[in-house]
This record gives structure tokens, sequence and C-alpha cells, in this order.
């Protein structure tokens, strides 16, 4: 009798060791959590904000001369997705 409860918690040890993952609390499934609206808003506003750093430092010493038509057209576009207060 003694031997089936040794081999049970041997079994036990070794299935539980095997398939720890599964029955970890903080795996990176549950961690993560779901993409939204809200997340993709806040993405889109940081790349944004970065195009129009990269423009601002591209002006320079002589300001708004320093950039291309393009780029002048791409900050205004910028400038009034932001609402920069």
């Amino acid at each position: 009798m003694s031997g089936y409860i040794l081999f049970f918690i041997i079994f036990l040890v070794v299935f539980l060791y095997f398939f720890r993952n599964k029955f970890s609390k903080n795996t990176p499934e549950k961690l993560k959590k779901p993409y939204n609206m809200d997340d993709q808003y806040n993405s889109d506003r940081r790349e944004r904000e970065k195009e129009i750093d990269h423009l601002l430092s591209k002006m320079g010493e002589n300001g708004v001369k320093d950039l291309s038509e393009k780029d002048q057209k791409r900050l205004d576009e910028l400038s009034k997705k932001i609402n920069i207060k």
C-alpha cells in the first residue's frame, strides 16, 4: 500500500514540474493586457509627437525657413491633430 502512495507522490511531483507554467499565475499570456482603442490612440499620438519633435529639430537656427514646403505642411497637419496647448 505504501508503494502506491510513494508512486502517486512521485508521479504528482513530476507532473507538476513539467506543467508548472500552466499553473503559474504570472504567465506572459495572463499578464498581457488586451490592445484596445485607448492604447491605439495613445500609440498614434506618441508617433505624431515624435514626428513633430523631429521636424522641429530640423528647423535649427533659421526657424521655419529650414523646412521644406512638404515638411511645413506636415508640421501644420500634425500640430492640428495633437491640439498643442
